[in-house]
């Protein structure tokens, strides 16, 4: 079933040292053995990296990792999503479970639809002239400040030139789309459902 922003936070698996086998080194693939994406946090965080993101984001730490996954082991066929699933602990220190290919699925799944909503959502507020151009800016600046703190957990090294350039090419970007949308919500709209374009004063 897939989660909404409602629902508690998918709890961490248990960790028993004891009883659970530690895979020999030589099973694990070689490019398993070598990421690191996640090697600033460990099992001991993940409910404080799910109550970060669960404050900030609509996403878990859970569908977090298995999106950002499913980014760097996909392959001209498609997403390795058996090697995700039955090496999740080797590749994210605060996954303690193997995963099936099912479920590594449904994350995907969920994280993509919760990206779509949140986007369409952010979209419109930046279109329907809420908020001033200075607020968006403030806005922009928040949100932007979250994801790069994500990607610097992720590994990501951005220089401080990097970051300032970034923030400057969202923020025009944000301005473009505003001062865009002023024309639209002013002259015509369009029905995202059957494309019908209704001229503003239509009944």
């Amino acid at each position: 079933m897939t989660e909404t922003p409602e629902e508690e936070p998918t709890p961490a698996v248990e960790r028993v040292e004891d009883e659970r086998e530690e895979p020999e080194e030589a099973d694990v693939p070689e490019d398993v053995q070598e990421y690191a994406r996640f090697s600033k946090i460990d099992g001991a965080t993940y409910d404080r990296a799910n109550e970060f993101l669960r404050d900030r984001t609509y996403i878990t730490a859970r569908e977090w990792a298995i999106a950002r996954l499913c980014a760097d082991f996909r392959t001209e066929t498609g997403v390795e999503m058996t090697k995700i699933g039955e090496n999740l602990p080797e590749l994210v220190p605060f996954m303690t479970d193997t995963y099936s290919p099912q479920a590594v699925n449904q994350a995907r799944a969920s994280f993509e639809e919760k990206v779509q909503k949140a986007g369409a959502t952010f979209l419109y507020g930046a279109m329907c002239d809420f908020f001033t151009a200075e607020e968006l800016d403030d806005l922009m600046y928040e949100v932007t400040e979250v994801a790069k703190f994500l990607l610097e957990v992720e590994g990501v090294e951005l220089t401080v030139d990097e970051e300032l350039d970034a923030e400057d090419r969202i923020s025009e970007v944000m301005r473009e789309v505003r001062d865009r949308s002023a024309g639209l919500r002013h002259d015509e709209v369009t029905c995202p459902e059957c494309g019908h374009v209704q001229e503003v004063g239509d009944d």
